[in-house]
């Protein structure tokens, strides 16, 4: 088959992706809306201050609220947030931070939220936000022993393009 898809119309290179709000119910049974956002910090702060050691990876979310604060300040005025809200309580964050021409990708999911669709729900719309946004690639690094991870990201099309003893740095086209 040719490059053009063997119909002489250009095939897309990526997939268009949900753009926020998006609301759905997790496979809990909880209805949840996915938004952007670059509001106050007081609700992810909030959200934050409720991970436990085994929900941080390479050193994020900080452990006390101070550090929380300031790192969700400089996410907020520097990167494209979109929060997942179940009522009025922010479960999810994901972010795309400008870096070097490109954006690292950053996504969390409140522990008790997890397992539920969410985290594969809110990294989907954050790329189609930054498709909005005009952002052109995307990257992040995760450890290579987070497996859930790992299928999340091959799952959206993030391809493994360094390999280290502790993590895997991944890219894509947006």
């Amino acid at each position: 088959m040719s490059p053009q898809g063997g119909r002489g119309c250009p095939q897309p290179t990526t997939p268009e992706f949900p753009r926020p709000p998006v609301a759905f119910t997790d496979r809990a049974g909880r209805a949840v809306e996915i938004d952007a956002y670059d509001g106050d910090a007081d609700p992810l702060v909030a959200m934050y201050a409720d991970f436990d050691a085994d929900s941080r990876a390479q050193g994020l979310p900080p452990r006390h609220e101070d550090e929380i604060r300031e790192w969700i300040e400089g996410l907020l005025a520097e990167g494209h947030n979109v929060v997942v809200w179940h009522d009025d309580r922010a479960v999810g964050h994901a972010v795309l931070v400008p870096y070097d021409g490109t954006s690292e990708l950053a996504i969390f999911v409140h522990p008790a939220y997890q397992s539920v669709g969410i985290g594969s729900r809110l990294i989907r719309v954050l790329l189609g936000y930054g498709q909005q946004q005009d952002i052109g690639s995307v990257w992040l690094a995760v450890e290579r022993t987070n497996h859930i991870a790992m299928r999340l990201y091959d799952s959206v099309g993030f391809e493994t393009t360094t390999r280290d003893r502790a993590e895997y740095e991944m890219e894509r086209s947006l």
